[in-house]
């Protein structure tokens, strides 16, 4: 079990931790639920860590109804919902801006001569 969450635990620390970087860098609303997305994982992580070592036994961690099973399944619930959702539109914003700051600067084609000389016609 231990094997496990560190297994799980690295590579999502540094999935935080990215998107920590990436939220301090351009501060946008889809990067903000990345960052939270990231969070709630990380707390099931945690929750699992505490689980295992017998930590704050008062959660009643495992145990159906208690409140140490409602953080860790809501917190998945929300991570596996959030950290998606930011990423993707975070990615489609990012192009979009992308495409508009492409259409900005290309030059306007003129209009072909034949629609120009029907038009005074």
């Amino acid at each position: 079990m231990k094997a496990a969450l560190v297994a799980i635990g690295i590579p999502l620390f540094a999935l935080f931790w990215g998107s920590a970087l990436l939220f301090a860098k351009e501060k946008s609303k889809w990067s903000f639920v990345q960052v939270f997305g990231t969070r709630c994982l990380v707390i099931v992580v945690l929750t699992h860590i505490c689980e295992a070592l017998g930590l704050f036994s008062w959660m009643h961690w495992g145990l159906k109804h208690s409140a140490g099973h409602y953080l860790d399944f809501w917190s998945c619930v929300l991570g596996l919902t959030l950290f998606p959702v930011g990423y993707l539109f975070h990615a489609l914003m990012k192009r979009w801006m992308h495409l508009t700051i492409i259409r900005q600067f290309q030059p306007v084609p003129p209009p072909p001569i034949a629609q120009s000389v029907g038009q005074f016609c």
